[in-house]
Formats: C-alpha cells, structure tokens, sequence
C-alpha cells in the first residue's frame, strides 16, 4: 500500500486546482490533516482531519475529477 502525501484536485495544477497535502491545517487552522486515502469500493480518494485525539472524514473525490496525486517515497 503507498502513502498519499498530497492530492491536487481541478483541472489546472498550476492555477485552478485545490491542494491537500498530510499536515496541513485547514479549517481555520482547527483541524490537520490525518490522512488521504485511496477507497478501492468507491474508486474515490477520501481525506481525513484530525482535532486532538478525533478524526473524522472530511473529503471525498470520486475518479470523474481531475487529480494529481503525489505519494510518499520512502528511500
């Protein structure tokens, strides 16, 4: 299984697309992001935020909008 470190989701990388990247806050600088995960059943990338000790589903993208997705490379 690989680690997703960071998701770009829209159509334009550069300009238009929306950044997620594992410990990046967001919310107001409430929650940080836990994980992004690969959901095989649904074909879709789930990202999950983390406040303390609870985590939650926040995102889901389906494979019908354009992504990049960057993995972690462990040497």
């Amino acid at each position: 299984m690989n680690d997703i470190r960071k998701i770009s989701v829209g159509p334009d990388y550069k300009s238009g697309a929306m950044h997620y990247i594992v410990g990046q806050e967001v919310l107001n600088r409430s929650y940080v992001i836990h994980l992004i995960k690969y959901e095989s059943n649904s074909q879709s990338i789930i990202i999950y935020i983390q406040k303390d000790d609870e985590v939650m589903r926040w995102k889901e993208f389906n494979h019908s909008i354009p992504m990049s997705i960057e993995y972690n490379i462990n040497f």
